[in-house]
């Protein structure tokens, strides 16, 4: 018996006002809110409207009428879903009805939702893995609100994967993990490297003669029907197939007269005339099969491009500058404590901004100007560094932002851990300063060169100069008292 595992990748990005920078918008001061200032909500609700008209509503009754159909008989039919909370949060401003149907299609018992990041996003391959803990702990939590189920399988941005990741993923109790099929035969379940994670890889071939095949006429297989498709499983050796797709294929990237719908409705049934074939969820496969072997993966791989890597994203100095940018933005963000500022700060984290500005040519160049929403990758990187640039200014005005963070320690080399990227910050993290490590900064005048050439707050320094013959809470609070005034004098 082989078990084949249909599913669907679930995103809609939130797209920046293209025009930023030539409509000189950057650091203007009189603007309704940094939301509506960075973000082309118009443009985005249409895109939705669009897609939710021409795949999603058309592509989940599909889906509910098969697991309807097959739901009492012996092998019925069950697909998976990986759903971003990007997408989750325009279902609920711009279409509630899509969430309900997504709602309807769980609730029939015939579908598995997966883990992923709320934002779709590169935080996997930050240097810290706090942020991408944060952000799989915001996924877990708005499934749970919507659809009252926790998910046992991860499926990382566009299945980037390596040991790494598989690291940060395994202690979180999931079953499995997604990774695209080039790293071994993807038609058995592996074991990811040194954890206790079933490694599923996607069969990318099978994948594609959907996603980007269906309605080629050159391809020699075109016509493709549901009974040829179904033959090529059955004919297809190894424990499980590993069908991935964005759901977009359906009705958005292969229009509906191409026939993909009718594709989709007779699949089901095409592939359960065959004894050898049934459907079964990624959960349920990590529990069938032990382990073919371990796989090591040291460097990321993904399902983007032809490269298979993570270089669609970080492949060119574009790419790289804007994402060490927001990379450095992350620490003053969190200092502010201000949760708009990081909803906006996360939702620059979406890793379509930088897929925008993939410079390759050839095939892959067209896939990425196809979802661009520029004319080229050049303005996607000036509109974005732009945008990111007025985020910094703005951080900047409300934390009063130093040059460079200040490290606390009780000695050369004795770091506590602890850092102030900003006054707030600093008035923020004082009361949990030990005493001995401030009396240390104050006495070699570290706090005072910081304020002066770091933070460009003269009149600080110079109370801290002051505050050097004092010791434990009498230091600090000579500290607290500082850095508030200058914090209200900004």
């Amino acid at each position: 018996m082989t078990d084949v595992s249909l599913c669907f990748e679930v995103h809609q990005p939130l797209r920046l006002k293209k025009n930023f920078f030539w409509e000189k918008s950057i650091f203007k001061r009189n603007i309704p809110g940094l939301l509506e200032f960075y973000f082309d909500d118009g443009e985005n609700r249409r895109i939705f409207d669009r897609v939710s008209s021409k795949c999603y509503l058309p592509a989940n009754r599909v889906i509910l009428d098969c697991i309807r159909k097959f739901l009492h008989t012996e092998r019925p039919f069950k697909v998976a879903y990986s759903l971003s909370g990007v997408f989750l949060e325009q279902c609920r401003r711009y279409n509630p009805q899509v969430l309900d149907s997504f709602i309807k299609l769980v609730d029939s018992g015939g579908v598995e939702l997966m883990e992923q990041t709320y934002y779709h996003s590169l935080v996997s391959l930050f240097d810290s893995p706090a942020e991408f803990y944060e952000q799989v702990k915001m996924h877990r939590e708005l499934i749970w609100d919507i659809f009252g189920t926790r998910p046992q399988t991860f499926e990382n941005t566009e299945l980037i994967y390596s040991d790494r990741i598989a690291e940060l993923v395994a202690p979180l109790g999931y079953k499995a993990i997604f990774t695209e099929g080039v790293i071994a035969d993807p038609n058995y379940v592996y074991k990811a490297q040194d954890q206790d994670l079933a490694l599923l890889l996607r069969n990318y071939q099978l994948t594609d003669d959907i996603g980007f095949r269906f309605s080629s006429r050159w391809w020699e297989e075109y016509p493709l029907t549901a009974d040829k498709y179904a033959a090529w499983l059955a004919n297809t050796p190894g424990q499980c197939i590993n069908l991935f797709c964005d759901y977009e294929t359906f009705g958005e990237h292969q229009w509906e007269e191409t026939g993909i719908f009718e594709f989709l409705r007779h699949l089901p049934q095409a592939v359960l005339k065959w004894d050898n074939l049934r459907f079964s969820t990624p959960a349920e496969l990590a529990r069938q099969y032990a382990p073919e072997r371990e796989l090591s993966v040291k460097e990321p791989v993904s399902w983007a491009d032809l490269e298979r890597d993570t270089s669609c994203w970080l492949g060119n100095s574009l790419q790289q500058a804007c994402f060490l940018y927001l990379k450095q933005l992350e620490m003053p963000v969190k200092e502010s404590q201000d949760r708009m500022l990081m909803e906006i700060w996360r939702l620059f984290g979406l890793s379509d901004h930088l897929y925008y500005m993939f410079t390759h040519g050839g095939g892959p160049g067209e896939v990425h100007s196809y979802f661009s929403p520029y004319g080229n990758p050049y303005d996607a990187a000036v509109t974005y560094f732009s945008v990111l640039a007025d985020f910094h200014s703005r951080l900047k005005d409300e934390l009063v932002l130093a040059d460079q963070p200040f490290r606390f320690a009780t000695g050369v080399d004795e770091f506590t851990g602890q850092e102030a990227w900003s006054l707030a910050g600093l008035l923020r993290i004082m009361p949990d300063v030990e005493a001995s490590s401030l009396e240390y900064h104050t006495r070699r005048g570290d706090l005072t060169s910081w304020a002066r050439f770091s933070l460009r707050r003269e009149e600080l320094a110079d109370r801290i100069s002051k505050l050097s013959s004092l010791k434990g809470e009498a230091l600090r609070e000579g500290l607290l008292r500082a850095a508030a005034s200058a914090l209200e004098e900004r």
